[in-house]
């Protein structure tokens, strides 16, 4: 929807420029004063259709290079000595496509042929038919068309390789944020929690191996000290993922899975479809959801059972994980950074997520990806 408009748009002045330019050889032709039957009828056709074909020299540079090319032989053949303009139009469109090779051959051929079609329309001798068709087609605007379009192509693509630079130096500088940030919560707080974890460790051993009662502030230290250094582990290992390591995606689902089940948790999984290409974003993506979901059920749920269904459509991918732990409908769900990094990957992608408690009890995540035009 976002591209039809100017789509729309682009196309209306096409058909603006190439209205404005059939009238403009048809108003030259008709200046000539040929009469209304036989031939001129044929050249006035011409005339209208090599203008009107540069409404497609976008879309079909080539062709409409040929069809006006085609044109201004033909109406020169008729009898009007009428520049061919759009001719020129198609040279610089094909130029600028980047199709120089079919465009010089084309101009060559064209020189070649105007003053055979400037013979045929009727008794001139040779050196009035090269005049004719040199007026047809000045070498020079020729030329001139050609190296704007060139000039133009050159421009473009410069514009475009300067674009791709600057999402490179950006993708690099947070790419080497992302690392340094990785590097000081490392250097920082791993050190600082691991003494935190170990400490609170041996203080509960000591005291049980004594035969006292731990206290639960204690116990409550030694369980925050494991919390924080697996949400610590993690974290540095979301930082620390970059494009080199090789994905994980789809296909690693079912170790996912397989490792849950080994917990004790009575995981399932369920994959439906036809198998399709996945584009590299949504796999890694699928991945990351079916992996925070099954740690938060293992995590927070108290859950017995989790089930997992991947839903594989022509168009999108459908991921569902639901569980029959704690969470009850009116229970306000508590968004956590890994819900939220599900949130904000699903919507880079432009699909939808929904997680919340489910009406029989326990949680469910539900997920929709688009697989189509999705790089």
């Amino acid at each position: 929807m976002g591209t039809g408009r100017p789509g729309v748009r682009a196309a209306a002045i096409d058909w603006g420029i190439a209205g404005c330019m059939a009238a403009a050889l048809l108003v030259t032709g008709l200046s000539e004063r040929h009469s209304a039957a036989g031939p001129d009828l044929l050249g006035y056709a011409l005339l209208v259709a090599g203008g009107l074909a540069l409404a497609l020299r976008r879309r079909a540079p080539v062709p409409v290079l040929v069809v006006t090319g085609l044109c201004a032989v033909g109406y020169q053949a008729a009898g009007f000595d009428v520049p061919a303009v759009a001719f020129l139009f198609a040279v610089y469109a094909a130029v600028r496509a980047g199709h120089r090779v079919v465009t010089v051959a084309a101009s060559v051929l064209l020189l070649a042929v105007l003053p055979v079609a400037a013979l045929a329309s009727g008794p001139h001798d040779t050196g009035e038919a090269f005049a004719r068709a040199r007026g047809a087609l000045e070498v020079a605007w020729l030329v001139a068309a050609g190296a704007a379009g060139e000039a133009l192509r050159q421009a473009e693509r410069r514009a475009a390789e300067a674009e791709r630079t600057r999402e490179e130096t950006a993708r690099r500088r947070a790419d080497e944020e992302r690392l340094r940030i990785a590097r000081e919560l490392h250097d920082s707080l791993t050190h600082q929690i691991s003494i935190i974890k170990v400490q609170s460790e041996v203080a509960v051993h000591v005291a049980r191996r004594r035969g006292e009662r731990v206290p639960d502030a204690l116990l409550a230290i030694q369980e925050a000290g494991r919390e924080a250094s697996r949400e610590l582990r993690a974290t540095l290992e979301a930082l620390r993922d970059d494009d080199t390591a090789p994905p994980r995606g789809l296909e690693h689902v079912p170790e996912l899975v397989a490792r849950a089940r080994a917990t004790g948790l009575d995981a399932t999984l369920t994959i439906e479809g036809q198998g399709h290409d996945v584009p590299t974003a949504v796999d890694r993506t699928v991945y990351r959801i079916v992996q925070e979901s099954l740690t938060n059920i293992l995590r927070h749920s108290d859950a017995a059972t989790a089930t997992v269904r991947i839903d594989r459509r022509p168009k999108t991918l459908l991921i569902r994980v639901d569980d029959d732990g704690k969470a009850v409908p009116d229970a306000a769900a508590t968004p956590g950074v890994g819900l939220q990094g599900m949130r904000e990957r699903v919507a880079a992608l432009g699909g939808r997520l929904r997680a919340e408690p489910r009406g029989e009890g326990g949680f469910t995540v539900q997920a929709e990806l688009p697989v189509d035009g999705t790089s």
